[in-house]
């Protein structure tokens, strides 16, 4: 024996089916998504500053890292040759010739340019008994003052096997 359902009492139950399954996924409301879009803008906001800082503070380190590998090659040309290699001009970048002197015996590759792709400065007395590396910093003007520096623009200075002005925090 067959069942037999009314029709009408089908369509309705089907309708209302549909009706209860549409509500369920109706998605995000236009309050939730400006809720989200501000959260992730307070985030970028807060992270964007501290990022740029980082990248900043990482140029200065690498400045510093490579303007120690200069330091400790003059410092090895200096124990061979008993003065430190001479360059005529005071704080001008590193020329072709003192580059040649220091490499490949005393560093692999002279370093040349800053963390901010400006040349790394080079300066010697007349008679090769002192020597000064010199970054300008971020600005790439000559500033600052000897020791510990807290701005970005400020020189990175390294003398006499040591640096006289750096960045703030710990130097290693």
């Amino acid at each position: 024996m067959a069942l037999l359902v009314p029709a009408a009492s089908f369509l309705e139950r089907s309708t209302r089916m549909g009706e209860m399954g549409m509500n369920r996924s109706r998605g995000f409301t236009l309050i939730e998504l400006l809720v989200v879009v501000a959260i992730i803008g307070i985030i970028a906001a807060i992270a964007v500053p501290n990022l740029l800082t980082a990248v900043d503070r990482g140029k200065q380190k690498k400045s510093m890292a490579d303007m120690r590998t200069i330091g400790s090659a003059v410092e090895a040309y200096a124990t061979d040759h008993n003065s430190y290699p001479v360059q005529a001009t005071a704080d001008a970048p590193i020329s072709l010739p003192i580059a040649q002197m220091l490499q490949p015996y005393y560093t692999q590759v002279v370093p040349m340019l800053d963390g901010w792709d400006r040349p790394i400065l080079y300066g010697t007395l007349s008679d090769g008994s002192a020597y000064t590396i010199r970054s300008y910093g971020k600005d790439g003007v000559k500033n600052g003052t000897q020791g510990a520096t807290s701005g970005l623009d400020c020189d990175i200075v390294f003398q006499a096997g040591r640096f006289t002005s750096w960045p703030e925090g710990v130097q290693s």
